[in-house]
């Protein structure tokens, strides 16, 4: 099986196998920009909102410490909670917006396809 003739970002040779009569990889191959930046865009947004609930998480955790410990008063660790709690509406928001958005674009090209297909009788 054929290599593909493409060079990685890093300057080296690329060694997957080669896909047709280009002798590109799936990865290297035009044909497949957009497949690849899509994927690349969800691959980056789903990465955020963990990063983001990891450290509300780390937060909860030395907030339950210190109250518990004494070190905080109760009422400033209960505007605290009020606020991590805020901020998990407001990632759960977002996860929602970016759910629809990918739904739209899914049923747009979904749309688009349709339309361009003959009516059945």
């Amino acid at each position: 099986m054929a290599v593909c003739r493409a060079t990685k970002a890093n300057g080296e040779a690329c060694t997957l196998s080669a896909n047709g009569p280009q002798a590109l990889c799936w990865a290297h191959d035009p044909a497949n920009r957009e497949k690849r930046r899509r994927m690349a865009s969800k691959a980056a947004r789903s990465k955020k909102p963990s990063r983001e609930l990891a450290g509300l998480k780390a937060q909860l955790q030395d907030l339950t410490h210190d109250v518990l410990s004494g070190d905080l008063e109760t009422r400033r660790a209960a505007v605290a909670n009020q606020l991590i709690n805020t901020h998990l509406r407001a990632i759960e928001v977002e996860r929602r917006v970016r759910e629809t958005e990918e739904l739209e674009e899914r049923l747009e090209t979904i749309e688009r396809v349709l339309k361009g297909r003959p009516r059945a009788l």
